[in-house]
């Protein structure tokens, strides 16, 4: 199976919406490796570590990424680190272990663009009157 994270061409648009994205409330050390960053997953935030999601983890200095997922047979680990400049992660309510992003807000992240100066428009349903 193709996974889009891998793509040269990484989009949202690629991410089907049954993948969910969670990143970490608390910033990781950058050393775990898979089975480390596995442990945090099942243990502490107690998800599905082969569901297909996607498990985001940002350094102490919030210069590197990994981004950890199931794909065919084996787990995936992708990792990023800038040679200038941090990533800007969102606020999180403390007690939180993880929070959910959408396929947007990581793709903002990756590219480093800061949360807090962007507005997301109020999407129309056809609920609101």
């Amino acid at each position: 199976m193709f996974h889009p994270l891998l793509s040269p061409w990484f989009n949202p648009m690629f991410l089907p919406p049954s993948v969910k994205i969670f990143m970490a409330n608390k910033p990781v050390d950058m050393r775990k490796g898979f089975d480390g960053l596995l442990s945090i997953v099942r243990r502490s935030w107690q998800k599905d570590i082969f569901s297909g999601h996607l498990f985001v983890f940002l350094s102490s200095r919030y210069d590197r990424v990994k981004i950890l997922f199931w794909d065919s047979g084996g787990f995936v680990l992708y990792y990023k680190r800038l040679e200038k400049g941090r990533f800007k992660p969102l606020s999180f309510h403390h007690e939180q272990e993880s929070v959910e992003l959408d396929s947007t807000q990581l793709f903002l992240l990756l590219d480093g663009i800061d949360f807090t100066k962007v507005r997301r428009k109020k999407h129309w349903s056809p609920l609101d009157k």
